[in-house]
């Protein structure tokens, strides 16, 4: 929950390039390559990176719908150190004076990565690192 109204948070987290302030894996590798095509903030979109850190890797994001106050749905395309295409959204939703801010990702790895990842709880940990960008988000706007 993000004390704000919804047309300001919502045009804040529109911005892709926002995420660089707080997204918790746009800021693991200082040294990380950036680049970006398209117009900002709207469909078609892409950020890219690139980075030797084995967290990072490489890959892009790109909008690929945007509902005004409501939802924002991307692509990401990792590269490297695996390669995958996933879908991921930002949902907001206005709850008086304040805004609810829900950030999801879906993903699945094929055979034989699943293996390789048997015992790690993607989940957990992908939903602990968008909270703590959630976390973050609600300290910026606030």
């Amino acid at each position: 929950m993000i004390e704000q109204p919804i047309e300001v948070v919502f045009d804040y987290i529109k911005y892709l390039k926002n995420q660089d302030h707080y997204s918790r894996w746009a800021n693991i590798d200082p040294n990380m390559v950036k680049a970006y095509r398209g117009t900002d903030a709207h469909v078609g979109f892409v950020s890219a990176w690139s980075s030797e850190h084995p967290d990072v890797g490489v890959g892009e994001q790109e909008i690929i719908g945007i509902k005004p106050l409501e939802r924002i749905d991307y692509e990401l395309r990792f590269i490297a150190p695996f390669q995958a295409t996933e879908p991921a959204y930002m949902l907001t939703k206005s709850i008086g004076d304040t805004t609810q801010v829900t950030w999801g990702f879906q993903g699945h790895m094929n055979y034989p990565m699943n293996l390789t990842f048997l015992f790690i709880n993607f989940e957990k940990q992908i939903g602990g690192d968008l909270q703590a960008g959630l976390n973050k988000l609600k300290e910026i706007l606030e």
